[in-house]
């Protein structure tokens, strides 16, 4: 674990305020029976890098970066958005014990709410990608935006956690890591249901807020039309 990760001993949540990290060696994706690339193939090393929790209005955004072997392949592994539950638990430590480096970073509420949902997300992605025990030579990056990163060269890749096995490995730790922190913020904050809508806004969510008000980790530059002839 990099310096600057918190573990939380009462139920194991990892809280990082800095990149949790490790290393190992070994395995990739099926998808309809065809295994995803592990990456574009550009013979340089390539780090997977996504983010989970761009959308909830509590709680913090997650991002990771991974490096898989050449030879990683795991029938389960998609966008964590597209797989259940329980087969984003299994591949979880999976993709921890066999990647040449993975790491994983939050971004809390209050920093999100200083820098914007989308530089928060960004920064997270750069935070992990520093934390990364082994120095990749090419970023794969979810999406359509990234910031240059000093010393790294990058390629964004629309639908990319579909495309790539590295950036679904990514997808997989940000989305289990990020569930898993906000079970336990559900027990410290308990009345929003954080434990089934993960600080998503759902009806639920919305009503709890009207009925107990905001907490620490809500962000307040969210402003959720529901909320807009009540609370602002």
């Amino acid at each position: 674990m990099a310096a600057g990760g918190k573990v939380s001993g009462a139920t194991g949540v990892a809280m990082p305020t800095g990149p949790l990290s490790n290393a190992g060696a070994g395995a990739g994706k099926a998808r309809g029976g065809v295994y995803l690339p592990v990456g574009m193939g550009s013979g340089k090393i390539e780090a997977g890098c996504d983010e989970a929790g761009r959308g909830p209005l509590a709680g913090p955004v997650y991002a990771s970066a991974v490096i898989l072997p050449p030879d990683f392949h795991h029938p389960l592994l998609n966008d964590s958005k597209q797989m259940s539950e329980k087969a984003r638990d299994t591949l979880r430590p999976i993709i921890e014990k066999e990647a040449v480096a993975w790491s994983v970073v939050a971004v809390e509420a209050e920093e999100i709410d200083r820098l914007n949902i989308l530089k928060a997300s960004i920064t997270g992605m750069q935070r992990a990608v520093l934390g990364l025990s082994v120095k990749p030579g090419l970023l794969l990056i979810d999406g359509n935006r990234f910031l240059p990163l000093d010393g790294y060269d990058y390629r964004t890749v629309v639908h990319g956690d579909a495309t790539y096995a590295c950036i679904a490995a990514a997808s997989v730790l940000a989305k289990t890591w990020r569930d898993e922190r906000m079970r336990a913020l559900a027990q410290q904050y308990p009345g929003y249901g954080w434990e089934r809508n993960f600080g998503y806004p759902t009806e639920e969510h919305i009503d709890a807020i009207r009925r107990l008000g905001f907490t620490p980790e809500h962000r307040r530059s969210f402003h959720p039309k529901a909320l807009e002839l009540t609370l602002f």
